[in-house]
């Protein structure tokens, strides 16, 4: 159980942060601005979150739940139908979620506060649990012959597209919908028409 002095800092920190990712955005709000906002000490803060990617992850904790419950009982839902459906529809609520949270995703995925990049994104709780499901699913578009290429590769190829970066780039830049998108993503790394 935690300190009720550590949760107060904890509620602290939380609702400092967002005031300043909504204020700022998550890119222009540094550590110690948080800190300060939240009238702790920077060791304070430190302690409890090593970077902005784990205060980050904190923030949609909660929501990331939510995701996953829905993400199963979409599965459960659409047990029956083939595991290319299953799999694009799960992909489409996670695009969704994306639009929702993106500022707090491209934060979670930042690997520029450790220094390890790609290897940092992929140790994160959600690119592991997502990853999982991922792999799930591909495994099933394989028994079902669907499905030829390694499944943990093409999960981490989708989910290396799927990040924030490379996902805004595509919107912003390249002009691309959520929905063409997800086409592309199908006919990319599957070989698929989505739909």
């Amino acid at each position: 159980m935690e300190r009720r002095d550590a949760a107060e800092n904890r509620l602290r920190i939380l609702d400092a942060a967002q005031r300043l990712f909504d204020g700022h955005g998550v890119e222009n709000v540094s550590m110690n601005q948080i800190a300060i906002e939240a009238g702790i000490g920077p060791g304070t803060l430190y302690r409890r979150y090593r970077n902005k990617s784990e205060l980050c992850l904190d923030l949609i904790k909660d929501t990331v739940v939510l995701l996953f419950e829905e993400m199963e009982a979409f599965l459960e839902l659409h047990a029956s139908a083939p595991p290319r459906e299953r799999l694009q529809g799960v992909l489409a609520l996670f695009l969704r979620f994306r639009e929702k949270k993106v500022q707090l995703l491209a934060g979670v995925e930042n690997p520029a506060s450790s220094g390890r990049g790609f290897q940092a994104r992929a140790a994160s709780p959600l690119y592991e649990e997502l990853h999982g499901l991922l792999v799930r699913l591909l495994d099933e578009m394989a028994a079902a012959g669907q499905h030829q290429p390694d499944s943990i590769f093409t999960a981490d190829l989708l989910l290396t597209a799927l990040s924030s970066d490379f996902y805004l780039f595509q919107k912003k830049t390249r002009g691309m919908s959520s929905e063409t998108f997800l086409e592309q993503l199908f006919l990319s790394f599957l070989g698929l028409n989505a739909g």
